[in-house]
């Protein structure tokens, strides 16, 4: 549980969200889904929000003023659709692009936060009951770069991330890149690979010669 809390808040609030595999929608199996809300909430509520280059600071300002405002807009967006805001959902000072950092719950897949990429600090805890539902639903975006699985059983593991359609999927633990590894993702998160020897082919020239070869009479 701590792992799996930890990891996932690491995988949504790095760079203050703004990371093509941030993890911002987390779905939680309903046995532990209390207990993973509440771990998640204290930790989102602990985080420190303010200049980038003190020491102590956890989190700094969104990239731009664009940006800030399309997130506060989709915070927004969550409040009003009925999903239950458990911390922050606001701008964190009167000056500059700073944002709480940001938690809902009893979201539902069909509202704007759980089906547009937010790119903010923003996270999302949605409860499922079986793995196949929760495959459903996970795959249920138009993205699929990144995901992560978290769980102590090896066939739930490999069932699950072998289910999820997503170029990336990390399993106990989260955003961990090799340079021998294919980077990419599926929809609309990409075509092709980085890294890896599949990222060779995206610097490579093919040639095909065809050539007619006279037949001898037999």
């Amino acid at each position: 549980m701590d792992n799996a809390v930890e990891m996932n808040h690491v995988g949504l609030f790095l760079n203050q969200g703004q990371c093509c595999v941030a993890g911002s929608r987390i779905f939680v199996e309903e046995s532990i889904y209390d207990e993973f809300v509440a771990k998640s909430v204290a930790k989102a509520q602990a985080r420190v929000v303010g200049d980038p280059f003190d020491e102590k600071t956890d989190q700094g300002p969104q990239v731009d003023k664009e940006q800030f405002h399309k997130i506060m807009d989709l915070i927004e967006s969550g409040k009003n659709e009925g999903a239950k805001l458990e911390c922050g959902g606001d701008r964190s000072s009167d000056k500059g692009y700073f944002i709480q950092p940001t938690v809902f719950t009893d979201v539902q897949d069909d509202m704007r936060i759980a089906k547009e990429e937010i790119f903010g600090p923003v996270m999302q805890i949605l409860k499922f009951k079986t793995i196949d539902e929760a495959i459903e639903r996970a795959n249920n975006t138009t993205y699929g770069l990144g995901a992560g699985v978290f769980t102590s059983n090896l066939e739930n593991a490999v069932m699950t991330s072998h289910g999820i359609r997503a170029g990336l999927v990390w399993v106990n633990c989260y955003d961990i890149i090799d340079m021998t590894c294919p980077f990419g993702g599926y929809k609309m998160s990409g075509a092709g690979r980085e890294l890896g020897e599949y990222g060779l082919s995206q610097y490579s020239e093919v040639k095909t010669i065809m050539t007619k070869i006279p037949q001898k009479n037999s």
